[in-house]
């Protein structure tokens, strides 16, 4: 396990030289170019973790297969289903938690969920515009939802007839009804990674929700041991949505797996021999069974939170822009420089963050989100760089500053004040001090800066007209070079 949080299998840390036994970065001079301004930094080391791979792949093809995800460090999530018409709301009453989750909540009968697929016609769908919003504010790789919980499928599976594309959609008649397509078509035009996400609970399936019986919960309505033989056309009900997809989509790069519940010894899904068939199909796909802990999560996933420290495991913080997954009209949304100081946290401690993004029943994206989107495109657009392509450098966080590194080069990312629109006259780093030679700049400012050394700290200086004229807002790039 790397000091810098991310979990190199087999490899060696890529960060600044805390310890002696510290091995450089690739290209990396061996004279560390930031030295500690306070003792025992190696001590912040994490331990080692199991590594998510496969027995039969080197650490060398693991590390090779994630390369390009850690280089991502954000993309965008996609949940759209049917949920959306309902909006969280069922015969008129509001319905807390989830909405997408409305179907259990609620304890919606399926033959009175069911039509509301009926209802679903997204006329004003535009894939061009999605990808073309999440590449503008920066993000690298998508997820969609091409099935949820409620077993809706927006892609043109021909195992069940609960799909985007039946008759009975009135959506299916468009030229642009296998939405997946569309969707995975737009985004791999604009250089995207492609993740599928697919649910392994399946409450509309006769075979995971007996119809003649009344679901208690997120579970099967029947024990699998009692009744192995509906429970095996289950497994391969999922077998056959997941071959579906990695063999009639084009290139995928990701595939989450949802319904972390659905794994043995109650629930057992197969998952060796479905992840053996998905790669057979799409080699390098990076594999996500997600919450099972097991050899084919490649990366975790905490869900709604940023842990406190860096993790000692590959991890992706997906987050909502609002309090929901799903498009709710009244949902309360974060601020875009609440966004971008997640975002910063979150590639600071070593992990990428997934934001996600529910469209409207009407196909067009919740303006409050494009909004928010915007604005984060417009930092990237100058600061970007301590993002992408970007590794974790211990101790990560120094009071309102967090820190990233890529080659010879630190990033130091002051994040601004709730209500603040102007840098401070210096900015004090107490963690970490650059080596005498280093250069400093003001990611988006062509002047260059001052540092001073101060005792055990460095002191930033910054001129009037850059404090009163920032070159972005919400939060502020520093990066020194060797």
């Amino acid at each position: 396990m790397a000091s810098n949080g991310e979990l190199l299998v087999g490899g060696t840390p890529s960060g600044p030289e805390w310890a002696a036994s510290d091995a450089p970065e690739p290209n990396m001079d061996r004279r560390s170019f930031i030295v500690s301004a306070g003792a025992g930094l190696s001590a912040l080391a994490l331990p080692s973790a199991p590594s998510a791979r496969l027995p039969e792949e080197s650490d060398a093809a693991f590390n090779a297969r994630m390369a390009w995800w850690r280089e991502a460090r954000f993309g965008m999530f996609i949940h759209w289903g049917v949920y959306a018409v309902a909006a969280g709301r069922w015969k008129g009453v509001t319905v807390p938690g989830a909405s997408e989750w409305i179907m259990n909540t609620a304890r919606i009968p399926i033959a009175d969920y069911e039509p509301l697929a009926s209802r679903f016609n997204p006329v004003k769908f535009s894939a061009d515009a999605f990808a073309e919003l999440a590449r503008d504010a920066g993000m690298k790789y998508m997820v969609i939802t091409s099935k949820h919980h409620d077993g809706f499928s927006l892609f043109d599976t021909k195992l069940t007839g609960y799909r985007i594309t039946s008759p009975e959609v009135p959506f299916s008649r468009d030229p642009r009804a296998d939405i997946v397509r569309e969707v995975f078509t737009a985004f791999r035009d604009e250089g995207f990674g492609i993740g599928a996400y697919l649910s392994k609970p399946d409450w509309h399936s006769p075979d995971y929700w007996r119809p003649d019986r009344f679901a208690e919960n997120r579970n099967p309505n029947y024990d699998p041991a009692t009744e192995p033989g509906r429970w095996a056309r289950f497994v391969e009900f999922v077998h056959g949505q997941v071959k579906e997809l990695v063999t009639g989509y084009g290139p995928i790069d990701i595939l989450w797996l949802d319904g972390g519940w659905v794994r043995p010894p109650k629930q057992d899904i197969q998952i060796d021999r479905l992840a053996a068939m998905a790669r057979a199909h799409q080699p390098g796909l990076i594999l996500v069974d997600r919450a099972s802990h097991g050899r084919h999560e490649n990366y975790r996933t905490p869900e709604q939170k940023v842990p406190d420290t860096p993790p000692a495991y590959v991890w992706e913080s997906c987050l909502t822009m609002g309090t929901q997954w799903s498009y709710k009209p009244d949902d309360t949304y974060k601020s875009a420089r609440e966004l971008i100081h997640l975002l910063v946290d979150i590639v600071s401690k070593g992990g990428n963050l997934l934001l996600n993004i529910g469209p409207q029943p009407d196909g067009k994206l919740p303006p409050e989100a494009v909004s928010r989107l915007e604005e984060i495109g417009e930092w990237m657009a100058v600061n970007g760089e301590a993002i992408h392509g970007t590794r974790a450098i211990a101790p990560y966080k120094d009071g309102r500053v967090a820190f990233t590194r890529k080659g010879k080069d630190v990033y130091a990312i002051h994040l601004a004040g709730e209500s603040e629109n102007t840098l401070p006259a210096t900015v004090t780093l107490a963690a970490l001090r650059p080596a005498a030679g280093s250069t400093l700049r003001l990611l988006g400012s062509k002047a260059r800066l001052r540092w001073r050394a101060a005792g055990r700290t460095a002191v930033i200086e910054i001129p009037e007209e850059i404090r009163k004229r920032p070159p972005s807002r919400h939060a502020h790039v520093f990066r020194f070079s060797l």
